[in-house]
């Protein structure tokens, strides 16, 4: 009897415990709805960690860089020297070897399909031309006129690269001369005449290429490459002049008897004399960096295939350009002039150039600062790739400024607010780090304006006021962003930024060609024409007659 009513109740708990139909799958589907919560709560409590772990380790190296004294000039099989620095001064520039950001991350699967989508809208963006072309025209017309026409006159642009590179080498034996021949005792009246005739030299090597241009009328591509590469030799010139300087006015020729190993400025080795190797200063002229080092670390060979893969990228890119100038830039603003443009069309027109601008950004990006520097890098065995950071997840302007160029970065922070710091220090003057970096934003912005002048052939100041006005003042607004919120804004202010850039300049650009000249020669070029163009288009709204005569 017990063992039955023992037996009863074992089933019946059974039933309770373990309901069938319907019952059974909801409870099922219930417990596994609560796995899926836990889950998630788990990843997004491990992500909430990493990225508190990623922040906390970048603010950390954000300061050791910024701290820390290693004086890394010289680098040997990839270590760097021991700093011999005073304490709070600025850290040097450190060569060790590495791959650039995106060459690393194109090793993940899920960055490499974003590579791929690049490549898929390029095709897409080909097919397009030629569907148009074959229904409307009923045969295919590769026109590349605009590219043909902007990369124009080519022999004449490689004569005067050959002229700037020429002018470039003979600095070499000059400061050669005077590095040996000066008294190595005391600085007297000739090593002024000396860095008088060098400030000649700079002055010279940027006004003559400007002259050769304007008086040739040489088109805004070939242009660009001119004054590009101006720019990067008279900083090149400068960084080598500047860092060995020091070092010949520290030399002491060696005495019998005694040890004449030593070190220069910048930790650069001064046991061989006042002056580098020739090969040491050619090297530098064609090596992807814009700061001197007497050796950087190299790589052990050449993967050719790597260099051209860089250079068909390159090629790419330009396609990619051409298509966006020709269908997001050209129809719009071409016809300037035809009618009066409003403020309705103007803002339209700005977001209308956001996406098509944002995009040239990325690919001249990705075209110059990887693609072309790597392929030179590789090409040289140059093994620090370092070209840039990951400024696409900056949460300020100020982190995105120091990681958008690293090359050029570095220049301006070793040569000139590196130098400034150490001038107002020398002067007793307080003034922290604002009066550096307002000389650093407003060398980097005249030069910016001078490249963008030159190349569209006006003086039309957008992007003058952007980078050295407006984005100079994002970083002095106090605020310390940690959130993901900031990267979001900082991407939406650069959107809107290079919209605002595309159509002002577009605007200016056709206003030249179909607006009639309203001032001498010189004036017309510090006058935006969009504003005489406007101005007339209003007086022929008020007064009809007129218009024609």
């Amino acid at each position: 009897m017990d063992n039955v009513g023992l037996r009863r109740r074992q089933a019946g708990e059974k039933n309770i415990a373990e309901p069938t139909g319907l019952w059974t799958g909801d409870v099922a589907f219930d417990k596994q709805l609560k796995t899926t919560k836990l889950r998630e709560k788990l990843e997004k409590l491990k992500s909430d960690l990493v990225d508190q772990v990623d922040s906390q380790i970048a603010d950390f190296l954000d300061e050791y860089s910024q701290d820390y004294d290693l004086d890394s000039s010289y680098v040997q099989n990839g270590e760097a020297t021991k700093p011999k620095k005073k304490k709070g001064e600025p850290r040097d520039k450190v060569f060790v070897p590495r791959n650039s950001v995106l060459t690393d991350l194109f090793e993940v699967s899920h960055i490499q399909t974003i590579y791929h989508i690049f490549i898929a809208i390029l095709i897409v963006f080909s097919l397009n031309t030629i569907i148009h072309d074959v229904f409307e025209k009923g045969r295919l017309v590769l026109d590349f006129d605009l590219i043909i026409w902007a990369c124009g006159k080519f022999p004449l642009v490689v004569t005067t690269w050959l002229w700037m590179k020429g002018s470039a080498i003979a600095l070499y034996p000059l400061f050669y001369y005077w590095s040996t021949t000066r008294n190595h005792y005391k600085v007297g009246i000739y090593d002024y005449l000396w860095l008088s005739l060098f400030v000649a030299y700079i002055f010279a090597f940027l006004i003559l290429p400007v002259q050769a241009i304007t008086e040739n009328q040489i088109p805004p591509g070939s242009t660009l490459l001119l004054v590009t590469e101006q720019v990067r030799l008279v900083m090149k010139t400068y960084a080598f002049v500047r860092s060995n300087t020091t070092r010949a006015l520290k030399y002491r020729p060696p005495v019998e008897g005694e040890n004449s190993e030593g070190e220069g400025s910048d930790g650069q080795s001064s046991n061989d004399g006042p002056c580098p190797n020739f090969s040491n200063y050619l090297y530098f002229l064609f090596v992807p960096t814009l700061v001197y080092r007497d050796s950087y670390p190299r790589s052990p060979t050449i993967n050719w295939r790597y260099v051209v893969t860089n250079f068909a990228q390159v090629a790419g890119c330009l396609i990619y350009l051409y298509y966006l100038l020709a269908r997001f830039c050209v129809p719009v603003f071409r016809n300037f002039n035809h009618e009066s443009v409003t403020l309705k069309q103007l803002l339209l027109s700005s977001f209308g150039c956001m996406l098509p601008g944002t995009l040239i950004l990325l690919i001249a990006f990705f075209a110059i600062l990887h693609s072309w520097l790597n392929a030179f890098a590789e090409m040289l065995r140059f093994a620090d790739r370092l070209f840039y950071k990951d400024w696409w997840n900056s949460k300020s302007y100020a982190i995105w400024y120091r990681t958008w160029n690293c090359v050029v970065h570095d220049w301006l922070f070793t040569y000139v607010y590196k130098d400034i710091s150490s001038l107002l220090k020398y002067l007793n003057i307080q003034c922290g780090r604002a009066t550096p970096m307002a000389v650093v934003f407003l060398l980097s912005a005249i030069f910016h304006e001078y490249i963008v002048t030159m190349t569209m052939g006006f003086f039309y100041p957008v992007l003058f006021v952007m980078f050295g006005g407006i984005g100079f003042g994002f970083m002095f607004l106090g605020l310390k962003p940690t959130h993901q919120a900031w990267n979001v804004f900082m991407w939406i202010t650069l959107m809107i930024g290079m919209g605002l850039l595309m159509c002002l300049y577009s605007l200016e650009w056709y206003a030249r060609k179909n607006c009639p000249v309203t001032a001498d020669s010189f004036l017309d070029k510090l006058i935006p024409r969009t504003w005489t163009c406007e101005l007339r288009l209003w007086q022929n709204d008020l007064h009809p007659g007129v218009t024609g005569q």
